[in-house]
């Protein structure tokens, strides 16, 4: 039997000679290692075509350059490993690699007050490139929490005053009769309006001695960071007494998409191993139809 020898058309040169920046594949499927959990994330993986000559790049083996991810955790190393796997591969075709990784992190979190706990999924992407002026990682993440806005506040607070003037005016003013009244609907006239908000933000990992960390580690202390910064994080399991405390922690924070803004800005700046970021931050507001956004950046 006669082995043939197989094509490989992607060696012809070309009949249209010019460079690409990027060419590769987008949307692979493959298992991550994030903390002590496997998880699915979707990659984007490719590189520059820099031989103006050569008709494409042999996609194949940025595929299979991929598989380390499936056996340890995520890391910077580990990718800057990949990108160089990528360059490599594609013999002197190439001098810039890319590699984004999207996906889900799971975190357990705790109820403020009873002992219930449950989990909160949040997105996050890590873009990465490899080229003849170094290494870059951005490590992006979206945190969801509740807004309470100042305004409709003290609008409630000032008709719970009017009532209050209105509903005494005759009646004398007693400490029972005061604690009968707040503990009515009449006490609770109105309520300042409240939206499920957002923090999107993207960090520019600066090398060194964090270098090391997993990326799971990376996303649990942002997400720490932002979520103790605003005050008001979403929950998952709760009772009673844990909704109580959540309201009254939507009292204490109360909230311009401004404030929220500032409040996180000043927390990543502070985060270690952070050179830059960008941040958005988003009030789906319950009053408009439309969103409230503030947005910072920092390069440190």
């Amino acid at each position: 039997m006669t082995v043939l020898t197989l094509p490989d058309i992607a060696s012809q040169t070309t009949r249209l000679p010019s460079t690409l920046t990027w060419v590769g594949m987008e949307g692979i499927a493959l298992p991550a290692q994030l903390g002590t959990r496997s998880v699915i994330v979707k990659l984007d993986a490719g590189v520059s075509l820099d031989d103006s000559e050569a008709r494409g790049i042999h996609m194949s083996r940025l595929y299979l350059a991929l598989s380390p991810l499936e056996d340890a955790p995520l890391t910077l190393p580990a990718v800057k490993d990949i990108l160089s796997a990528f360059l490599t591969s594609q013999e002197g075709l190439s001098q810039h690699a890319y590699l984004n990784v999207e996906g889900e992190l799971p975190l357990k979190r705790q109820a403020l007050i009873s002992p219930l706990a449950g989990w909160k999924s949040y997105p996050f992407s890590l873009c990465c490139q490899l080229t003849p002026d170094g290494f870059q990682a951005e490590l992006g993440v979206t945190v969801g929490y509740s807004s309470t806005c100042p305004c409709s506040a003290a609008l409630a607070r000032q008709s719970i005053q009017q009532a209050f003037k209105e509903d005494f005016s005759e009646i004398p003013l007693t400490q029972s009769a005061v604690l009968a009244w707040l503990g009515s609907e009449e006490g609770i006239l109105a309520t300042p309006h409240s939206q499920r908000s957002f923090v999107e933000c993207s960090l520019r990992l600066a090398e060194g001695e964090n270098d090391e960390l997993p990326i799971a580690d990376w996303l649990e202390g942002t997400i720490d960071r932002i979520e103790t910064a605003l005050g008001t994080a979403l929950q998952t399991a709760v009772k009673r007494i844990d909704e109580q405390a959540f309201a009254l922690a939507n009292g204490q924070n109360l909230m311009f998409c401004e404030d929220a803004a500032r409040r996180v800005d000043k927390a990543l700046r502070q985060a270690p191993g952070v050179s830059g970021f960008q941040l958005k931050v988003v009030h789906a507001e319950s009053l408009h139809a439309h969103n409230a956004v503030a947005r910072s950046e920092w390069n440190g």
